[in-house]
């Protein structure tokens, strides 16, 4: 259970969201799979509901705006400058969706797609560090960017936040992982054929094949059945918006 109270380093997921039309809905929703309990972070922060495990932040949901895009999981990368992190990602064909803010002191954020269409978040921090707590059951484990051009998208991730890259021999022949100080901190793969480019979540589940069946009792829809990979037991699906995010219990040793 690593517990984090310092702020990540910068190019490491820290944070995850997702805005939806029905917060409480959503709430109910990720209750029930993930065991969340939620936190209204108040009028200053758009409602966002802070997810937490054991008391630690893992997440947040929000409001979606009237003319908001399908909902969908955002992963923010750690930054030291958010404003210096968004000239670089212009300055390297991507395109800055939400220009750096400040989020009432809990740090400064902003929005952005890589040259191939793929959202994704940074996020600077100030009195919120990002996740808590990740790799336990509710928390999570591990998150993908999974690009229509992975060569590109490679090229675009190291020139913006200095990754370095790392093969993964018994994953698919285009995955690397992205490294942080030498360790993996995310993976980088080509998107299956005619789904565009994203990032996937990962949260980690003591029971893939139990979790999945309460989500689909509870509205999910199945996109990838739970099946055994070389490293743990994993299964994608969607919230009741159509949020896509995946459950993964990690291999026994």
């Amino acid at each position: 259970m690593p517990v984090r109270d310092s702020p990540w380093p910068a190019g490491a997921p820290c944070w995850v969201d997702v805005t939806v039309p029905d917060v409480t809905a959503a709430t109910a929703f990720y209750g029930a799979v993930l065991g969340w309990s939620f936190v209204d972070a108040g009028e200053a922060f758009g409602h966002h509901h802070v997810a937490q495990v054991g008391g630690r932040a893992v997440a947040s949901i929000g409001p979606a705006a009237a003319d908001a895009p399908p909902p969908a999981w955002t992963v923010r990368l750690a930054t030291d400058d958010a404003d210096a992190t968004a000239k670089l990602i212009a300055e390297h064909g991507g395109t800055v969706l939400r220009e750096p803010a400040d989020v009432a002191g809990d740090g400064r954020i902003a929005t952005a797609l890589d040259p191939t269409g793929g959202a994704f978040g940074v996020w600077q921090p100030g009195a919120r560090i990002g996740f808590e707590t990740t790799d336990e059951p509710g928390a999570v484990t591990w998150t993908d960017a999974r690009l229509s051009d992975p060569r590109r998208g490679r090229e675009f991730f190291v020139d913006v936040f200095g990754y370095a890259l790392e093969a993964v021999p018994e994953a698919p022949a285009d995955y690397a992982n992205l490294l942080v100080d030498g360790q993996p901190v995310c993976g980088i793969v080509g998107a299956p054929a005619g789904v565009a480019s994203h990032w996937l979540t990962y949260f980690s589940v003591a029971d893939v094949d139990a979790t999945t069946a309460v989500a689909a009792r509870a509205g999910a829809r199945v996109l990838v059945p739970a099946e055994d990979t070389p490293f743990g037991r994993s299964a994608i699906l969607t919230d009741p918006f159509g949020a896509v995010f995946a459950v993964h219990q990690a291999a026994q040793a």
